[in-house]
């Protein structure tokens, strides 16, 4: 078996289908900021998001992933994260429906303080849309992915994700009470 090493930059040596744990520490040293942050955007907490990351590492830790090429750990964490984010909405819309009605998280005092109306605006409106519309939104916008980056991440195809983003902005601008173009 062969194993894989990460040079400076990013790119990897293959010696193997497995990935080495060393890879795993390299990438979430160098992308833990901002798949926490996409986390955040998706799930609505801190918290929560810093949870899922790290089970993404772990589990990969516990069975690292076999890929031909390692240009996709990147998108196989992000798909991962994605679907750890999903698996926690999932969880927390079945625990809502046997509670009594829960109010959506609140921003500590201190985020609230600092993040502007317009942006708080936003992050309503975004909560608002359906799930893949936001998922579109946040890994296009907030991740600057490509169509086909996206398409890997939630495993849909390129044109689903372009038609996704049109509907998803025009319901974005619904949402926030500005006129949508035709």
């Amino acid at each position: 078996m062969r194993a894989r090493r990460f040079r400076p930059g990013g790119v990897a040596a293959v010696t193997s289908d497995v990935v080495a744990t060393s890879d795993l520490t390299s990438l979430y040293q160098e992308h833990q900021v901002g798949l926490i942050r996409m986390a955040v955007l998706l799930v609505g907490d801190e918290a929560t998001a810093e949870d899922v990351v790290q089970d993404v590492f772990l589990r990969m830790q516990d069975k690292p992933p076999r890929l031909d090429d390692e240009k996709k750990l990147l998108a196989y964490v992000r798909a991962a994260v994605l679907n750890g984010c999903r698996m926690t909405l999932r969880r927390r819309k079945r625990m809502w429906q046997r509670t009594e009605p829960h109010q959506p998280p609140v921003w500590s005092a201190e985020s609230a303080a600092i993040l502007s109306e317009d942006r708080r605006e936003v992050m309503r409106a975004l909560s608002r849309l359906p799930r893949r519309q936001r998922e579109a939104l946040v890994l296009r916008f907030y991740l600057e992915l490509s169509d086909d980056e996206v398409s890997q991440a939630m495993g849909i195809r390129p044109g689903t994700v372009r038609s996704t983003m049109t509907r998803a902005l025009a319901a974005l601008a619904r949402e926030m009470g500005e006129e949508v173009g035709t």
